[in-house]
């Protein structure tokens, strides 16, 4: 039973692809990923099914016979969905907080993470791993300065930290927008940004001239709304803790767009508005 790096044959094992079966693994409880989309995993099973699993997943020893995903957890999935019983993996000596930075690094490490994840990884490497900024450089490859910028970006508000999450803005936009302290601002500036499709120097130019009114500065999108709409998108920003716009037309029309994150995002505003019919 091998539990760390100086235990008896532990140089057979740790750092060796050895064929474990799924069913004596374990996801990962520090994973920072929580979505992973069905569609990108049935066609990962189906490529398992006629290739193999080609890179290894990483796991660590925690009892006899018995191990945790480090890394590799779409690999796993994919593999019990293409009906494998067993999967090649590393085998790593870990503890939970080394568990922990190898989840939040290798996460990181993904090309399709929005600049709000990315932030929170670092900030989670910084306050449970108990990192510095100087530490976490060397561990993710990335100036201190680059860190500070993403981390910074938590200090939005959670409406504009959603939209940037949504697409609706970009890092660009929110290193800007984050320039300005109060809130209430920040959330004029991002409704005017959306409305108008403002570019990063577009919005540069609203914050170092907000409070005055010349004609370059885009008016607040609902400024010609009346007051029954702009009093309903504010109830339903809270009550669905959602980024919800209205776009109204001239001829009276107009629609509601409530953005989601994820599937289970998705799923809960749908069982929220069925609870409200």
């Amino acid at each position: 039973d091998i539990r760390t790096a100086s235990d008896k044959n532990a140089d057979k094992v740790v750092g060796h692809i050895v064929e474990l079966e799924l069913d004596s693994i374990a996801v990962n409880p520090f994973q920072p990923r929580t979505h992973f989309n069905e569609e990108a995993l049935q066609e990962l099973a189906s490529s398992i099914k006629e290739l193999g699993v080609i890179q290894p997943i990483t796991v660590r020893k925690i009892s006899f016979n018995s191990f945790q995903l480090v890394s590799g957890e779409r690999r796993y999935r994919a593999s019990k969905l293409a009906g494998l019983t067993t999967i090649p993996a590393y085998i790593r000596i870990a503890n939970d907080q080394e568990l922990l930075e190898m989840a939040l690094v290798e996460n990181i490490q993904r090309e399709d993470l929005d600049p709000i994840e990315i932030a929170l990884s670092y900030q989670r490497l910084i306050d449970e791993v108990q990192l510095t900024q100087e530490q976490l450089s060397d561990r993710v490859g990335k100036k201190r300065s680059t860190i500070a910028n993403y981390i910074r970006l938590l200090k939005l508000d959670p409406i504009i930290q959603t939209g940037m999450r949504d697409g609706f803005v970009s890092m660009g936009h929110g290193r800007a927008i984050i320039t300005v302290e109060d809130r209430n601002v920040q959330l004029d500036i991002y409704e005017r940004i959306v409305a108008g499709g403002l570019s990063v120097r577009a919005t540069e130019a609203l914050v170092k001239n907000y409070g005055q009114t010349p004609h370059n500065i885009p008016p607040k999108p609902d400024e010609a709304h009346p007051a029954y709409i702009k009093n309903a998108v504010k109830a339903f920003r809270e009550h669905f803790s959602a980024a919800i716009d209205v776009k109204l037309a001239k001829n009276g029309k107009g629609k509601i767009i409530i953005p989601f994150e994820s599937e289970d995002d998705f799923t809960r505003l749908k069982k929220l508005l069925n609870s409200d019919t």
